[in-house]
């Protein structure tokens, strides 16, 4: 038996509450929309929700996320239940449902990819079309200059200023910052200008079918985890493509200072868990072991 559509009816209320009664922003708004979506894909029939349906949901979608993602997912999913609560969907407010999601800063190590797998994810997309050149400038963006999905999302035609090689990148908090313009990705974003169509929308990079629109978040993840999926790698998303940034800078000898500059921290403690993965220096300052020969 086949699962009724979603209702894009309730979506777009849902988008329209939380642009409208939250004011939230466009990348946020994108990350709830996308979640409740695959919410409703599960649940199509909302008035008959219960609160077992609620974290069979969270638990089958925890086995495929990051501890990070899914907290995000569970925050989109008490905003959502509520919605629902409050405009008469439901008839009880089924988010203290949502389990909460045990998750320590700095517990675990960054996922870095080997230089060899960078490249040959990078290899793998054929330059030759029209979506080859668009990937392959979109994955340069994140494995050269550590971009976040959301930012090369964001990216306008205005942001690149050619004549002075930076780029502005539209970061969290529409915080805007300017980085170089390495030549070997302006080269991969001409090839695809050249191929790209002039449709009537600043986004740099845009859908490979009708109607032709800014990407989503959740395609610039799906565009690593296909590159990934064809030169036999485990899955690789977006934000593994920043680590590997950071842990090469790191390895290049560069400091903590200057990986957070270039991946635009705001957090000190967000940067600092790059310092267990460098064992050289954390060698330096090791203790012996008691009983050990030194």
């Amino acid at each position: 038996m086949t699962k009724p559509p979603i209702r894009q009816d309730l979506v777009g209320r849902y988008v329209e509450y939380l642009e409208q009664e939250r004011g939230l922003s466009a990348p946020t708004i994108a990350s709830h929309e996308h979640f409740t979506k695959r919410f409703l894909v599960a649940h199509p029939e909302v008035g008959r929700l219960t609160a077992a349906d609620v974290t069979g949901f969270l638990l089958r979608e925890s086995k495929q996320y990051a501890v990070g993602s899914v907290k995000v997912l569970t925050k989109v999913l008490r905003s959502f239940l509520r919605y629902l609560y409050v405009s008469d969907q439901v008839k009880i407010d089924l988010g203290g449902a949502v389990p909460a999601v045990a998750g320590w800063r700095l517990v675990g190590l960054p996922k870095a990819l080997a230089p060899e797998d960078v490249g040959k994810i990078l290899r793998s997309c054929d330059r030759r079309t029209a979506m080859g050149k668009r990937d392959f400038a979109i994955l340069l963006l994140l494995t050269r200059l550590g971009l976040r999905a959301c930012e090369v999302r964001s990216m306008l035609l205005d942001d690149i200023r050619w004549d002075e090689s930076v780029i502005a990148v539209r970061g969290k908090g529409s915080v805007i910052s300017e980085l170089p313009l390495p030549a070997d990705i302006g080269r991969a974003l001409v090839a695809y200008l050249r191929v790209r169509g002039c449709p009537p929308t600043r986004s740099v990079f845009l859908r490979a079918r009708a109607p032709s629109r800014g990407l989503g978040t959740s395609t610039v993840t799906q565009i690593v985890f296909r590159a990934s999926k064809r030169v036999g790698l485990a899955p690789v998303f977006a934000h593994r493509l920043r680590h590997t940034v950071a842990t090469e800078m790191l390895r290049r000898g560069g400091s903590l200072t200057e990986i957070a500059s270039a991946l635009r921290h705001r957090d000190a403690d967000t940067t600092a868990i790059y310092a267990k993965v460098d064992t050289a220096r954390l060698r330096m300052i090791a203790r012996p072991w008691p009983g050990q020969r030194v």
